[in-house]
């Protein structure tokens, strides 16, 4: 309890002092000591993929175009006949920053029969519920299209993988998915939307925990102090505030194959401009379609090292990428097609901050292809040896956009991917499965389309943040910190 309370107060007191944030900038578990060469090992994949298609003559392509799309995620598994007996073989597929997520890798497979959400705090077997907040490694599966209407927020453990193939499987409701202060967790073909705030209830996050949450934000996907996390071919629209946000220490992150839509602030990377442990988040966004009716932060970036990576940036309203607090942004390979608005033309916006502070920030575009009058502001001034090595091995041009991107959401035989059924395992006792039920729409979760981000987070919220931040990285124990 000593321990805990001098931690407490140091960090509390190091927000005051000069050298405080210099104190405070930690390492943090998970950050890459070279990201350079994690960029160049997403260009050395994306570059053999393409290249192992072009290679191919008419007639072989013919046979092979389902799998061998030059995508290196999805050539990865999607060649594989049998994938739906081999389905943990996803996780030696991701790329880039959040290439470790093993999520539920040598687990045994859970199978949700039931998709209904009624207790938090003791949800049934068979659940999705009861699956993510289990100790133990789970690939979790679903054996028909389903509906889950959650009650409160999803608040996984770690070691799980969601695996979406072969059914058409929604969340919606309360809350959605939260990843606290854990790791390896994988999110593949899953429809997320129309989130809405939740909490001021018990939630149970483990077989022997549950504690009282207070409102949530609302989001998709909240990613908060974790890492080792990839979230893949999913499809995002229509919640109370972000669809995916990353802050307060959490870094290891992958973003691909995933079709965003119909929502106002898409993505947050970075708790605030003077949350020192966020400059060591790093976080891979590839492969992704931005699509139609999204407004800005694509992402919206504070601190880290982002790079961002043969994206289709199809529809903004006020800026596609964005940030403060000296982020380094690294695009490659994207295609901006800015909006008709002549006063919403610019690719990038600098939050709030005065161009002689950002002038030095390093931000750097290379590859990118640049439609409808849209242009990208460069920064940093002195960084180009940095980017040297990255470019080492060229970016694809986005001329393989359509390409690369033509999968992207959930994947389904709607799109011609040659994605069926599972096939029943070991641990399928045949128990009745639910079916998922009408569309579920703005009206029945009570929220609204593009809703602005409102939520504010208290001093002494970020000063529990950045003592568990501290616990996590001494390998100290969180059993009293939810």
């Amino acid at each position: 309890m000593l321990q805990t309370s001098c931690i407490l107060l140091i960090s509390f007191m190091a927000s005051f002092l000069p050298l405080g944030g210099a104190m405070l900038n930690l390492t943090l578990p998970g950050q890459h000591p070279d990201p350079e060469s994690v960029v160049q090992e997403v260009h050395r994949k994306v570059n053999a993929s393409i290249a192992r298609r072009q290679m191919l003559g008419e007639s072989e392509m013919e046979e092979s175009s389902s799998c061998l799309t030059g995508n290196p995620i999805d050539d990865c598994w999607k060649c594989d006949p049998d994938w739906p007996n081999n389905r943990q073989r996803l996780a030696e597929c991701a790329i880039g920053f959040g290439q470790y997520a093993k999520g539920g890798q040598g687990g045994e497979f859970y199978i949700v029969t039931d998709s209904s959400d009624d207790d938090a705090v003791t949800p049934k077997p068979g659940t999705l519920r009861y699956a993510v907040i289990q100790t133990q490694p789970l690939w979790i599966v679903f054996p028909s299209n389903m509906m889950i209407k959650l009650s409160q927020e999803l608040i996984f453990n770690s070691y799980k993988t969601l695996d979406g193939r072969g059914a058409d499987v929604h969340i919606v409701g309360g809350g959605c998915i939260t990843l606290q202060y854990i790791s390896n967790v994988i999110i593949h073909n899953i429809h997320i939307h129309h989130c809405h705030q939740s909490g001021n209830a018990n939630v149970r996050s483990s077989p022997e925990h549950y504690g009282w949450r207070t409102e949530s934000d609302g989001d998709a996907i909240s990613i908060f102090g974790s890492k080792d996390i990839w979230i893949d071919h999913c499809t995002l629209s229509r919640c109370k505030d972000g669809l995916i946000d990353a802050v307060m220490g959490s870094t290891g992150i992958t973003i691909s194959n995933n079709f965003f839509s119909h929502h106002n602030e898409v993505m947050l990377l970075g708790h605030s401009d003077d949350y020192l442990p966020d400059s060591g988040m790093q976080v891979t966004i590839a492969f992704n379609h931005f699509g139609e009716k999204l407004v800005q932060r694509m992402p919206r970036c504070r601190r880290g090292y982002i790079h961002v990576v043969n994206n289709d940036y199809t529809h903004w309203e006020m800026y596609a990428i964005g940030g403060s607090g000296n982020p380094t942004i690294n695009s490659q390979g994207n295609r901006y097609t800015a909006p008709s608005n002549p006063f919403a033309k610019e690719v990038t916006k600098r939050v709030d901050t005065e161009e002689g502070k950002w002038k030095g920030w390093n931000w750097r575009s290379e590859g990118d292809i640049l439609v409808n009058g849209a242009f990208f502001v460069a920064s940093g001034e002195g960084f180009e040896v940095k980017y040297e090595k990255a470019y080492s091995i060229e970016p694809k041009s986005a001329e393989h956009i359509d390409l690369l991107i033509m999968h992207a959401g959930v994947l389904g035989v709607s799109r011609d991917n040659n994605l069926g059924m599972w096939s029943r395992g070991p641990n399928d006792d045949g128990g009745e499965v639910s079916e998922s039920g009408q569309e579920y729409t703005d009206e029945m979760s009570g929220s609204t389309r593009l809703q602005p981000h409102s939520s504010t987070v208290t001093l002494i919220l970020s000063c529990i943040a950045l003592l568990c931040f501290l616990m996590l990285s001494h390998n100290l124990p969180l059993t009293t910190i939810l």
